[in-house]
């Protein structure tokens, strides 16, 4: 990797970490979503400081190419962010359902009691 590259991809990688924890300072953002994104940046953080890391990760884990390696992290990384965003979202969905049917039946007994 060229030092240009290294340089870029680690002032990025620390840039999204500060980001990150600022926006869990300002409340924008739940600690347990935010983990995710710290941990997959430190790890990109690691992979580009440490020579060697990903030719070594690579070969444990049985891959022929370091690319074929971080393709399929990132296909099972997003399958995962899009299964918990959906069991989020099933779940405020039953929360507000819940929610307006409680609305509903407390404004049809003040309707009642109004007349």
């Amino acid at each position: 990797m060229s030092a240009n590259l290294i340089i870029i991809s680690t002032i990025f990688s620390i840039f999204i970490i500060v980001f990150i924890v600022l926006l869990l300072r300002k409340k924008r953002i739940n600690i347990k979503y935010s983990l995710i994104w710290i941990i997959l940046f430190t790890i990109l953080l690691i992979s580009i400081l440490v020579p060697g890391f990903l030719s070594f990760t690579t070969s444990i884990l049985g891959f022929k190419t370091s690319s074929n390696m971080v393709i399929s992290i990132i296909i099972v990384v997003l399958i995962i962010i899009s299964i918990a965003l959906t069991v989020i979202v099933s779940s405020q969905d039953k929360k507000i359902r819940l929610l307006i049917q409680e609305v509903s039946m407390l404004k049809s007994k003040g309707d009642k009691k109004n007349e």
